[in-house]
């Protein structure tokens, strides 16, 4: 039973995994670019991208899952994501990117503003565009700061993938879950814990050792 239960979780380990790998994958650059529009000095631009960022932060990731999935077909009676578990999934991905973007854009305003002026200043004196100034001068100092509270919300995500279930998303927790139902025991649930832990642990000790390779920026 161990043996079989360990493999059912190791199946539903890969759709967590996946959704994590994709949400990261996206969400990261997305968030860069919603941090740039946010501090664009054009309200036209700021105020909406930061009204939307407000009422992301400020909602439940559930409630954006459901609001996500259901809603283009109860608005526009028509299910733009797809039918049966590929369809959940894709809607999953999509609440997810947009939810951690958000979060990883303060991350990354917070980090760039964090820069002192007279950088900017200098590399105009230099001669340098903005944009040089940005890519030469300011990202590696802002990723070295940013490290840690990025990789708070990147282990947050680990545990927020278990939320994609009120969807029915297929994931680890899911097939926890199962047994309960299908052999009315508990402790496959339980057990669930052990991989988040593992894979918490292992991001852990990565996101240590890039902080150490970027310890020269001080």
């Amino acid at each position: 039973m161990f043996w079989t239960v360990t493999l059912s979780l190791l199946k539903g380990f890969g759709g967590t995994l996946a959704l994590f790998g994709l949400t990261l994958l996206f969400s990261l650059p997305l968030g860069l670019l919603i941090s740039l529009g946010s501090m664009r000095k054009n309200p036209v631009v700021r105020l909406p991208i930061r009204f939307i960022i407000w009422v992301v932060r400020g909602t439940p990731l559930m409630l954006q899952l459901l609001v996500i999935y259901y809603g283009p077909g109860i608005i526009l009676h028509q299910n733009i994501w797809g039918m049966g578990s590929s369809g959940r999934f894709i809607a999953a991905v999509f609440a997810f990117v947009f939810n951690y973007a958000c979060y990883f854009s303060e991350i990354y305003r917070g980090g760039i503003q964090s820069i002192p002026v007279g950088q900017y200043e200098a590399g105009q004196v230099l001669g340098l565009t903005k944009r040089q100034i940005f890519w030469n001068i300011t990202l590696l100092q802002v990723i070295k700061r940013i490290i840690p509270p990025i990789s708070n919300e990147i282990i947050t995500l680990v545990k927020d993938t278990s939320l994609a279930r009120v969807i029915a998303v297929y994931e680890i927790i899911w097939e926890g879950q199962a047994f309960i139902k299908s052999e009315g025991i508990i402790w496959p649930l339980f057990y669930t814990g052990a991989f988040y832990l593992i894979f918490s642990g292992l991001l852990t000790l990565l996101f240590g050792y890039i902080e150490k390779k970027l310890s020269y920026f001080k």
